[in-house]
């Protein structure tokens, strides 16, 4: 009704002339980015440069071409990213969704955008780290005890951050792809217990939200399986959790977009985490 949106908005300003700080959860994305072997890497080029052209006023102009994968740098997956036995979630067949190049079902088009509560799940700060070790395995209890030390619930309609700390390994090339040491990522029983919940989205800092094992890389990715297919759970990547974890904020406004790539599978995204100053 038109006196509750009044009465939203109001609130919104008053918070906003209040003062709020904006965390930047996502990654740089450069020539430099790392990217998984299944995607293409990101690419940038100035196509014209200023003094190439030159206006009859003195004025030139510069712009520039940028080639990348939906699922490159920090990233939202649609639904339609992973199947299970030839359907997608909600039992759609992928053999008719997928026809004509494009998902014509469950696109990243289809995702609306998200401004919803968010909570932080440190897991490394839960054991003392800055970083997890490479391969480690996010348990259910873990999260429960994150949960709970931090004195946050996970309620229906939140979107999750799992923090490992693997951000910090960024700018360290083969080592943020852990294909060596493996990544640390949610197992499928914490998968589980987030879908429990009813969670929108769930997001963590690595190539694939995943337990990667040493040497195995993306062989089998079973909580994708798990939130896409059969719970219906956006999964956010590669995201930069660092900062928010280090100012130890576990409860915020968060707001994401995707591109409207229509039928695409994934999207660059630049999720936000606000808080009151």
């Amino acid at each position: 009704p038109p006196r509750t949106r009044r009465s939203i908005v109001s609130r919104l300003l008053e918070a906003l002339e209040a003062g709020v700080e904006v965390y930047d959860l996502a990654q740089p994305l450069s020539t430099e980015t790392p990217h998984s072997p299944n995607h293409p890497p990101f690419r940038m080029s100035l196509m014209r440069r200023h003094g190439d052209m030159v206006r009859e006023d003195g004025s030139s102009a510069a712009n520039e071409m940028f080639v990348t994968g939906g699922h490159t740098g920090t990233h939202v997956d649609a639904l339609a990213h992973v199947s299970h036995e030839g359907e997608l979630h909600g039992g759609i067949p992928t053999e008719e969704a997928q026809r004509g190049g494009r998902f014509k079902q469950h696109g990243i088009d289809a995702m609306e955008p998200v401004v919803c509560r968010g909570v932080l799940l440190d897991v490394a700060g839960l054991h003392g780290l800055d970083t997890l070790p490479g391969g480690y395995g996010i348990t259910e209890d873990d999260l429960e005890a994150t949960a709970e030390e931090a004195g946050v619930e996970v309620r229906p309609g939140d979107v999750a951050l799992v923090s490992s700390g693997w951000s910090r390994n960024f700018d360290k090339g083969e080592a943020f792809l852990g294909h060596e040491t493996g990544a640390p990522g949610p197992t499928e029983e914490a998968a589980r217990w987030l879908a429990e919940r009813g969670v929108r989205a769930t997001g963590a800092e690595t190539i694939a939200y995943e337990q990667i094992k040493p040497e195995v890389g993306h062989a089998l990715l079973p909580v994708h399986r798990l939130l896409l297919v059969e719970h219906g759970i956006h999964i956010i990547e590669v995201m930069n959790l660092s900062e928010i974890a280090l100012a130890g904020i576990y409860e915020f406004a968060f707001v994401l977009a995707p591109l409207k790539i229509v039928g695409g599978t994934g999207s660059p995204v630049r999720p936000l985490a606000v808080v009151d100053r």
